[in-house]
């Protein structure tokens, strides 16, 4: 069969042994890596349909897969005033009051990537940001996506006066008298107000989630790990699939949260396995805690303002028995934890899963933000995959511990921040990703972070916990090998081998020489997603 596609004069890199096969080029049909070789050997693969690329030398790895992201509510939660770049209260009240100048009168004004520790030492509240916001309905997402800031205007919309209880870890705040301050903690008090919001159109959500998608194959990725289902997701991508606009390879965990009852996990167990030629639904995601930063995570000592004392689950013994079912029906599943006590009791209800049924199901726990010694070992001990986001570090806390997650934590579990290096040296297979749109989804950003551990908006900064990071190999393998292995496809993907998917990644440069701190800049030339370019640069 003539090759789809044929790429000459390349360097191969294979990620396994980190260094560069043999071969210069290689043709593919059918979605699949055919053939190896020199570039003679492989143009005689091509016919007058072929895909002819000469890639002048460029440098070929496996696609690149981003171990946990977020499509549809990122494209939903990056629409609207970018605030990521605000360091200081003055400067997000000045975006604010720009972004107000613009709105129609009795418009909402959406913003996201709101950083907490612009707060300094004042508490997060809607107040701190008065007179901007007086009058106006504003919903400000802070970075987790764990919590949000709404105005007295949008609360009163909503008709939130006072607290609410939830059935799950989840607080409209308020003072000491019973009046919300705006901070709202975890989806169920956010959607309270969320509601009140005009809504975009179907077509305006789709054509967002299109957009960003395309940004990421133009970013060298050619899948991920998308950690929900929720609302029209599925939907979206078989209408996108179907059309042959899907440019990523999705594998996607649709969600179990607190109170789901029998028939909903039957119902997440029939799902298993639906999809379409690029997505498909594989796995389920649970939360065992929320955030640091916002005070609900479930930490082994309460944080330094006593907060940060439960998890998710209000029985834990629940989210156990509902791992030992999923188990036991071959359901890998993908938990949110980030404190010490949440990763614990996820990895203590795995190991009882296991010793109840010993099967090979692959289980991972997501964030791993603070973790004793003794957790370490049990992650290879269990099959345990730790699914890390480097770029979280990075980005949002400080080497002299200043920032708002450190202070919560105090010295020690500080000093214990995202363990890369060893969970690595402990055996554990790291899985690398970005949670978009927590952090930015550029691949190479996030193997740059996980090598440098310093704060992308100026890297002259010193790094948090320097030992911590993970080499160049490891960090490539992170978001190649070690994905493939995450999702259970290691004999079809992660590498360049013949009958592996044709999902690839070509750089101006090899990565694994490209320092650190200019690897976000390296080129990405050609994305290559079932053996076909979804993203081009001009020079090929």
């Amino acid at each position: 069969m003539p090759a789809a596609l044929v790429l000459l004069s390349a360097r191969l890199l294979d990620p396994a042994t980190g260094t560069f096969l043999p071969q210069t080029a290689l043709a593919a049909a059918d979605g699949k890596i055919t053939a190896l070789g020199d570039d003679r050997e492989i143009r005689a693969h091509a016919d007058t349909a072929t895909t002819v690329i000469d890639l002048k030398g460029a440098v070929v790895t496996p696609g690149l897969t981003d171990g946990h992201l977020h499509p549809v509510s990122g494209a939903e939660l990056t629409h609207g005033l970018d605030l990521s770049g605000c360091t200081d209260l003055d400067g997000v009240r000045a975006a604010l009051a720009r972004e107000v100048a613009a709105l129609a009168p009795g418009a909402w004004l959406h913003g996201w990537g709101l950083d907490p520790n612009v707060f300094g030492d004042r508490p997060i509240e809607a107040a701190a940001l008065a007179p901007v916001l007086d009058g106006v309905p504003a919903l400000l997402q802070l970075f987790d996506a764990h919590s949000m800031l709404a105005s007295p205007r949008a609360l009163e919309l909503a008709g939130v006066d006072g607290p609410r209880t939830f059935d799950q870890a989840a607080e409209v705040v308020c003072d000491d008298a019973g009046r919300p301050t705006g901070l709202l903690l975890e989806d169920a008090a956010c959607e309270l107000v969320e509601r009140a919001a005009p809504q975009p159109t179907r077509e305006e959500r789709r054509a967002r989630l299109a957009a960003a998608l395309r940004a990421m194959a133009a970013a060298g990725l050619t899948g991920g790990h998308a950690m929900d289902a929720n609302g029209d997701s599925l939907a979206f991508y078989d209408e996108l699939d179907a059309a042959g606009d899907l440019p990523l390879r999705l594998r996607v965990a649709p969600w179990c949260q607190p109170g789901t009852d029998a028939d909903g996990v039957r119902a997440l167990i029939a799902q298993q396995g639906t999809g379409g030629r690029l997505w498909r639904t594989a796995g389920v995601k649970l939360f065992m805690d929320g955030t640091i930063d916002n005070g609900t995570a479930w930490l082994e000592r309460p944080d330094c303002h006593g907060e940060s004392t439960h998890a998710f689950w209000p029985d834990p013994a629940a989210y156990t028995r509902v791992i030992g079912q999923l188990h036991a029906a071959g359901v890998p599943t993908a938990t949110h934890a980030i404190g010490d006590a949440a990763v614990r009791h996820a990895l203590d209800a795995v190991e009882q899963a296991r010793r109840t049924d010993p099967n090979g199901v692959r289980h991972r726990i997501e964030h791993i933000e603070t973790v004793p010694d003794d957790t370490l070992r049990r992650f290879a001990e269990l099959g345990v995959l730790a699914s890390m986001q480097p770029t979280h570090c990075c980005d949002f806390t400080r080497a002299d511990h200043t920032d708002n997650w450190s202070r919560r934590l105090g010295e020690e579990r500080a000093g214990r921040a995202w363990r890369c290096r060893d969970l690595t040296d402990a055996g554990a297979t790291v899985v690398l990703g970005s949670d978009w749109p927590i952090a930015p989804y550029p691949p190479l950003g996030v193997m740059a972070g996980a090598r440098h551990r310093r704060p992308s908006r100026d890297l002259a900064q010193p790094p948090h916990g320097p030992e911590q990071a993970l080499t160049a190999l490891e960090a490539l393998r992170g978001m190649t090998v070690h994905a493939a292995h995450a999702a259970g496809e290691e004999d079809r993907a992660g590498r360049i081998v013949p009958g592996h998917r044709a999902d690839l990644t070509v750089l101006a440069d090899d990565p694994l020489t490209t320092p650190a701190t200019d690897l976000p800049r390296l080129p990405v030339l050609l994305t290559v997603l079932d053996g076909r370019p979804t993203h081009r640069d001009r020079s090929l």
